[in-house]
């Protein structure tokens, strides 16, 4: 990549598609699973928080956040993601908890009053030309003792995903980005640089998870074994924070504790 993403183009088709679906809710339920964790390693749980909410999108994860009486800051480099996200944080009555920045990551920090209690990056550091500085960056606005719940594109899932479509030819040729392919990141990013980068900028990392270790390699349902959406669920529940399925999921979350 030559620039960052934005999604100004393709906001509509990137809501549906991807909070709209069955991956989407997948997504939802275990990366929330972490968050709760999350929040019971701050110093005062119960406090409200400062949250900042890092190129949030439609800001799904956060409402949750707000919902329970903490402040956001969602930023994103779309205005028309921004102006969709307004538009359903105002629906869910949450707008007095939120502040709407028209920003890139890069420079987020000249809209801070000073260090947040909460970072979240999920399914941001793909799209980007250049990911580890912006993660770095955004890492320094969290205040000591702080968390971070980074989420990113995964480069051995890809891998393995383009394995189980019989793309053998593409792979062994670098897996070159495919334009027709507009929701699907330009790259995967290899975890152990990324647990790197947290762990270089004094965080501990306090968990990892796979996101939809299972559901995105499920072929054609056609002869296979009965089971429905919620068994699969199911078994994403069970397996995503062992090995070596956490390894292979197609996301991968990572939450991590800001050193004194």
């Amino acid at each position: 990549m030559t620039k960052d993403r934005n999604f100004d183009d393709i906001a509509h088709k990137f809501a549906k598609n991807i909070y709209g679906s069955d991956k989407g809710e997948i997504r939802q339920v275990i990366v929330w699973e972490d968050i709760e964790q999350l929040l019971t390693h701050l110093p005062v749980a119960d406090k409200c928080l400062d949250i900042l909410d890092a190129g949030g999108g439609l800001a799904q994860m956060s409402q949750k956040l707000a919902k329970l009486g903490h402040r956001v800051t969602l930023c994103d480099l779309s205005s028309e993601m921004l102006r969709l996200a307004e538009q359903d944080i105002e629906k869910n009555g949450l707008l007095e908890q939120y502040r709407l920045v028209h920003s890139p990551v890069q420079s987020v920090q000249e809209h801070l009053a000073g260090p947040v209690d909460m970072l979240m990056f999920h399914a941001v550091m793909e799209w980007l030309a250049e990911p580890r500085p912006a993660l770095e960056n955004l890492l320094n606005q969290v205040k000591p003792g702080g968390m971070a719940s980074i989420m990113f594109y995964n480069y051995h899932g890809l891998v393995y995903k383009n394995v189980v479509c019989g793309n053998i030819p593409h792979i062994l040729n670098g897996m070159p980005h495919k334009k027709r392919f507009k929701l699907q990141p330009q790259k995967g990013l290899v975890p152990e640089d990324v647990y790197q980068w947290i762990e270089q900028s004094g965080f501990e990392i306090c968990g990892k998870t796979g996101i939809r270790c299972f559901s995105d390699y499920i072929g054609n349902m056609q002869n296979m074994g009965e089971y429905q959406h919620e068994d699969v669920l199911a078994l994403e529940r069970k397996f995503c924070r062992q090995e070596p399925y956490l390894s292979l999921g197609r996301y991968i979350h990572v939450w991590a504790k800001k050193k004194q």
